[in-house]
C-alpha cells in the first residue's frame, strides 16, 4: 500500500503540473514554463509505469473475482492461467517503478569534460590512447552529441599522451560516467618484430561540467601563465601567445588549453576544465563517506581501477567490474558501446535497488 500511496502522490503532482501549464497565467512567464515542463518531463516515466501498473492491478481483481465466483469451468481456467501471467507482470513494474524511485544522480544530464591520458607502455599506451579518443569520438556522432576539443599533446608518432574534451547532448554523463578508470590493451605492437603481445594502458577521466554557481573560484587563487602553442612546424605554429595554462593554487590543479587561436577563447575552455576538475574533487569529498560504506565497482570513478581489458589476439573486450566479456572488439573501437554501456547500467541499476531494500 505504501508504494501505491507514495504513486498516488506523485500522480496528483503530475495533475497539478499540467494544470499550471494549461494555466493562461503563465503564458508569459517563461522560466516558469521551463520549469514546470522540466519537472513533469522527469515524472512522465513513473507517470506512464504507474498506469501500466494500475491496469495490471485491476485485471487481477477482475480475474480473482471469476476464479472465486467459479461460476463457468473455463472461464475460470482462462482467468487462472492469465492471473500467472499478470502476477509476473506485477513483480516487474514493481521493480521498474521502484527503480524509477530512487534518487536521481543530479549529474546525469549534464555534460561532461573527458581527459585520456597515455600511461604505462610508452608509445603503445600512446596509441592506445589516441584509440580510445578515437572510439568516444565516434560513440558520440552515434548519439548526435557535440564533441570540441580543449586541449592534445600528441607524440608525433600517431599516438596522443594526452587529450582533453568536452562532450555535450542529452544524457551524456548518464551515459559515459561508468567510462571513468583505466583502459588496458593487449594487442602486438606494429614496432614488435617477434610478435610477442605487449600490455599497456590508458586512463579516463569523465567530469561533469559545473557551472558556475556550483564552484566558487577565487581569482587570486589563480595563477595564469600565457605561452605559444607547440605545433609540427611551418604555418601550423601559432607565432603569439595564445595558449594558455591555469594553476589552482589551493589545490595544485594545472590545466591549459592551445586548440583556439585566441587567446580568450583558449582562457575560457581551460577555465571550463578547471571548474570540471575542482567539482569533482569536491563531490567526491562529499561521497567519500558513502563510498567507504557501500562501494561498488560500477560506479566507481577511482581512477587506479583497472576497469576493462581490450585483447586484440582474441577479439575480446572484458569489463572487470561486472564479468562480462564480448567477442566484438573491433566494432566497439569503432565506437559501437550500446551493449557494454547498457550492461553496466543494468548493473548499476540492480545494484541500487539492493541496496534500497537493506535500507
Amino acid at each position: 500500500m505504501e508504494l501505491i500511496e507514495r504513486l498516488q502522490r506523485i500522480k496528483e503532482k503530475y495533475d497539478r503540473i499540467n494544470q499550471q501549464l494549461s494555466d493562461p497565467s503563465y503564458m508569459n512567464d517563461r522560466d516558469k514554463i521551463v520549469s514546470l515542463s522540466r519537472e513533469r518531463s522527469e515524472l512522465e516515466n513513473i507517470i506512464q509505469a504507474y498506469e501500466k501498473y494500475n491496469a495490471v492491478l485491476n485485471n487481477i481483481n477482475g480475474n480473482k473475482e471469476i476464479i472465486e465466483s467459479g461460476m463457468d469451468a473455463e472461464l475460470t481456467d482462462m482467468a487462472e492461467n492469465e492471473l500467472s501471467e499478470l502476477e509476473v507482470q506485477k513483480e516487474k513494474l514493481e521493480e521498474e517503478i521502484k527503480y524509477l524511485l530512487l534518487p536521481k544522480d543530479p549529474n546525469d544530464n549534464k555534460d561532461i569534460i573527458m581527459e585520456i591520458r597515455a600511461g604505462t607502455g610508452g608509445e603503445e599506451a600512446a596509441l592506445f590512447a589516441g584509440d580510445l579518443f578515437r572510439m568516444y569520438t565516434r560513440y558520440a556522432e552515434m548519439k548526435g552529441w557535440k564533441t570540441e576539443l580543449i586541449d592534445i599533446n600528441d607524440t608525433g608518432l600517431g599516438g596522443i599522451k594526452e587529450v582533453v574534451l568536452s562532450v555535450s547532448g542529452e544524457g551524456v554523463y548518464a551515459e559515459l560516467k561508468f567510462e571513468s578508470g583505466v583502459h588496458r590493451v593487449q594487442r602486438v605492437p606494429t614496432t614488435e618484430t617477434n610478435g610477442r603481445v605487449h600490455t599497456s594502458a590508458a586512463s579516463v577521466a569523465v567530469l561533469p561540467e559545473a557551472e558556475d554557481v556550483q564552484v566558487d573560484i577565487n581569482p587570486n587563487d589563480l595563477r595564469i601563465d600565457i605561452f605559444r602553442s607547440g605545433g609540427a612546424g611551418g604555418q601550423n605554429v601559432n607565432k603569439v601567445e595564445t595558449a594558455v595554462r591555469i594553476t589552482h593554487l589551493p589545490t595544485g590543479i594545472v590545466v591549459q588549453c592551445q586548440d583556439e587561436r585566441s587567446q580568450l577563447k583558449n582562457r575560457q575552455k581551460a577555465m571550463k576544465v578547471l571548474r570540471a576538475r575542482l567539482y569533482d574533487a569536491k563531490m567526491k569529498e562529499q561521497n567519500a563517506e558513502i563510498s567507504a560504506q557501500r562501494r561498488n565497482m560500477v560506479r566507481s570513478g577511482d581512477r587506479s581501477d583497472k576497469i576493462r581489458t581490450y585483447n586484440f589476439p582474441q577479439n575480446r573486450v572484458t569489463d572487470h567490474r561486472i564479468s562480462l566479456t564480448l567477442y566484438n572488439l573491433a566494432n566497439i573501437m569503432e565506437g559501437d558501446l550500446k551493449e557494454l554501456i547498457e550492461q553496466l547500467k543494468i548493473a548499476d541499476r540492480t545494484e541500487k535497488l539492493q541496496a534500497s531494500a537493506e535500507i
